[in-house]
Parts: C-alpha cells; structure tokens; sequence
C-alpha cells in the first residue's frame, strides 16, 4: 500500500552567510602569538584608541557586545603578555581583536533538524503549540554547531516560524561545572582499564565534585608522587580531558531563541557537534526534561554525547559510557517502559537496535530490532529521531540508504508495551528526494533527527541533501493505516 500524500508547508531553512560570530584565531607557534602581541605593545595609546575604533566601527553592527567578547579573546591569550605595565581596556581589547576571526556558523549548510514541543506555552491560542525547532548549521572546515529556530503550529494545522535575529550569540561557558563521581569514573574505566591508578585523585572528592575540585586534586596527585611516571601523567590527561568534555553552558534569558548558538566547546568535538535528536522526556512524576543526543567529531573519531535542559537557556553536556555507545544516531524514548529508560542505536552502520538503561547516561547489551528489508533501504536503516508514542504503538521515523546512496524517510511501528515488537512497517518511502531536494552538498539525501504529532498530525521537518531544511505534515492515522 502506497504512504499518503504529505503536506508541504511554506516554510523554507536556507544557509545564511551573514550569520557570524567571532572566534578566538590563535597561532599554535608561540613565537608568533609574542611577534603579533609585541606589535601591538608598541603601539601609543592614540594609535591603539584609533585602530580599537575602527574595529569597532566595520564590526559592532554584526554582533552583540563586541566590546565583552574581545575582552575574553585577551584572557585567553594573556599568558602570553610579558610587560610589567597595566595596560589599557582599550588596549587589551586590541589585543583580543588581533587573535579573533568571524565566522560564517551556516554558510555551507542548515540542515538535519528535530522538533519538540517549545517548554513555553502562554499566549499561544486554544489547538495551537509552540516549538522549537534544532538544526545542524555548517560552515568553513564543516565545523557543526547547533542552531535553533521557534515557531507555532495554529489550530488550523499551518505552520509558521519566528522572525530569525540577526546577531548570533554563544553562550557562557559555566567555569566550574559539577560532575558525578560514579558516572565519571564508569567513563573513565571503559576509556581506560588502568584507570585504578588515579585512586589517590578520586578518594577525597565527594559524590559530586566540581571541576576546581577536580583539578586540585590532579594537581596534588602529580605534586605527591615521588617519581614521574609516564602512565600516571597519561591517565591524569585522560582526566582532565573526560572533564573538559562535560560542561555547562549558560544564555541570557533576554536572548531570542534564533540568537543562540552551540558551537564546539571541548577537544573530542573541535570539528563539529552533528545531528542532535531532541526529546521531550516525561518523567514519571509528571515534569519535563529536555534530552538530545549528537555525535561528538574532531576530526579522526565520533563520540555520542548527551545534552540535558529544561528551558533551552542552562544546557549540561554528558559523556555517555557503556559498551554500546558507539556508532551515530542514538535517539532516546520519550519516557520510561516498565521503569527502564530506552534507546535507538544503529551498531554496526546497517541495522537498527533497541537498547535499555536504568541510567539515561549508560548503555549495554544492544538488541537487534531492524534489518533492511526493501531495496530502497537496502544499504543500511537508521532512525530520524526519537520513537512517537500513538495509541497504536511507538511510531519509529527511520532513514533507509539504497541504490546509489540515496536516502529515503519511511517509518515503522513498535509494540507499546514491549518495543522489541516490530509490528508495521511502510513497504515504500514516506519521503523520497526529488526535484531539487536532489541537489546540495549531498546529493539525493532526505533525513530528519526528529518529528512531532500534534492534534493527530506528524510534524516532520527534513533535510534536503545537506544543505536546507523544510517541513511537511500528514494525519497520523493515514500513516498508521499504511503500514503492513
């Protein structure tokens, strides 16, 4: 039986060039960062407050607060500065100036996004949501960042987004993040099987322990011993590393939603954070949590990673650990089964498996739940985002790969009491690419990491061949009529 007919909404997610931020620019060569710092050194004060002013001038308009950020592009580089004087605001600004770069975030791509109920809901009318939409944006090198959109579905069905900001803004980097011991020390075992070694850094922390904490107690362990030791000063990096790459984030309540941006804050994720599959998750006692996996890239290794937030303003970034995180494409339930909190994973870069958890941040024993199984899926399957829970069952968005790599969107259906049930399943693609969704940097590519139902219609924005994003809506119920 051939899927329905979808309906395309007027909405359309191109790449804009104009959307910068500034990046810190910093030679590896120490020499050179002294030789650009010993220039400005020289400078009078009039030359400084001149040249201050012209970056000021050609730049203020294209980003919020220019004055703060270069301001934190010189404490990055200060323990480079040898001079005994106190330099200037406008000085050190300078300086910052000098080591920074913009950075077109989408100029190459806008793209891979998901959808999820926005946690704000006043003022919306009676049948109508709000959301908020996640979308991978791409730009020189291909470093990923995540982007968001806010719009509103009406009574009627339409769908509409917020007017985009121009001024793009990431946010603050919280200094001292918390951790939790036994999570970490899981991490750092399967990074490591020596990782017994580090007993003398663990013992004094506490159940939660913050990142100063941490870090004195490194420095003690490394002041303590009696002789260096190469394997102990491997396993104190690989430390520090895991806790560089759990960290919180933090916007400004008065920042547009389109105003915020998640660029790459940790080493394992310098060349992109990919893919991001947002969930609302349930609770069992009633409250909300927003979840989403991504995949972590720095340029030679994935590493799934995990975001928490409940009002898309304070973000906590989370290793996962266990034996089956690996692989891209991890997309969480949107509430527990029987007690267990469960998972879609793709191992082996063919199937689709189910995994459970009694912990959201680890996961073991995959199972298998999905092989290829027409032509157009025949390469590989994975899943477009987290399970949607219809009193028929889980309705499993999923990406089949086929006869010269092009990706089609089609969908399956789970039991709801026991997931591990395939119980339907579309014979053909919900969504093929076609005209010019054809074209892009990928060529004959659709994909989503996440739909939503809402008043008995499937919300489904997509991607079309890495490059835009669109959004188009079916009833639920002619989906489900469809699967075999």
């Amino acid at each position: 039986m051939k899927p329905p007919l979808v309906c395309r909404h007027e909405v359309s997610l191109a790449p804009d060039s104009s959307r910068v931020i500034i990046r810190p620019f910093i030679p590896g060569d120490p020499q050179r960062i002294a030789a650009v710092i010993g220039r400005a050194l020289e400078l009078t004060e009039k030359e400084v407050a001149r040249a201050l002013e012209d970056v000021r001038e050609e730049f203020h308009h294209r980003h919020f607060d220019i004055d703060e950020i270069l301001r934190q592009h010189y404490r990055k580089i200060r323990p480079h500065v040898y001079t005994g004087k106190r330099l200037s605001d406008a000085r050190r600004q300078l300086l910052g100036a000098l080591f920074s770069g913009e950075y077109a975030l989408e100029s190459a791509a806008l793209f891979n996004p998901s959808i999820i109920p926005h946690p704000d809901q006043s003022g919306v009318a009676a049948g109508g949501l709000r959301f908020v939409l996640s979308l991978r944006a791409t730009g020189e090198g291909h470093i990923s960042s995540i982007e968001f959109r806010s719009g509103v579905i009406d009574p009627e069905g339409a769908v509409s987004l917020d007017p985009v900001t121009h001024f793009v803004t990431p946010p603050e980097v919280i200094a001292n993040p918390a951790y939790r011991k036994r999570a970490f020390l899981t991490k750092l075992h399967e990074m490591c099987r020596e990782s017994g070694m580090c007993r003398e850094v663990f013992e004094p922390l506490s159940d939660w322990f913050t990142l100063r904490q941490l870090r004195k107690s490194v420095g003690r362990a490394r002041e303590e011993r009696e002789r260096p030791s190469q394997a102990m000063d491997r396993m104190l990096e690989r430390v520090e590393w895991l806790a560089d790459s759990n960290y919180e984030l933090r916007f400004p309540e008065t920042l547009e939603m389109s105003s915020r941006i998640i660029f790459p804050v940790s080493a394992n994720e310098s060349n992109g954070i990919e893919d991001a599959r947002f969930v609302r998750f349930r609770n069992e006692g009633g409250d909300a949590i927003y979840y989403a996996t991504y995949t972590a890239y720095n340029g030679r290794s994935i590493l799934p990673q995990m975001i928490e937030t409940r009002d898309f303003l304070h973000f906590r970034v989370l290793t996962l650990s266990g034996g089956a995180v690996q692989n891209k494409g991890m997309a969480l339930f949107p509430r527990r089964v029987h007690g267990e909190f469960l998972m879609l994973s793709r191992q082996d870069d063919e199937n689709l498996f189910l995994m459970r958890s009694r912990d959201p941040h680890h996961w073991d024993d995959p199972q298998l739940l999905m092989r290829p199984a027409e032509i157009w899926e025949s390469v590989k399957i994975g899943n477009c985002g987290s399970p949607l829970e219809t009193p028929e069952g889980w309705l499993v968005i999923t990406h089949g790969v086929g006869p010269m790599r092009k990706y089609c969107i089609g969908a399956a259906l789970l039991d709801l009491n026991d997931p591990s049930k395939v119980i339907g399943r579309l014979e053909e693609p919900l969504l093929a690419p076609s005209g010019n969704e054809r074209e892009g940097y990928v060529p004959n590519v659709v994909y989503s990491c996440g739909a939503l139902i809402h008043s008995g219609r499937l919300v489904l924005p997509y991607a079309m061949s890495d490059q835009a994003s669109a959004i188009v809506s079916l009833p639920v119920d002619d989906l489900l009529a469809c699967m075999r």
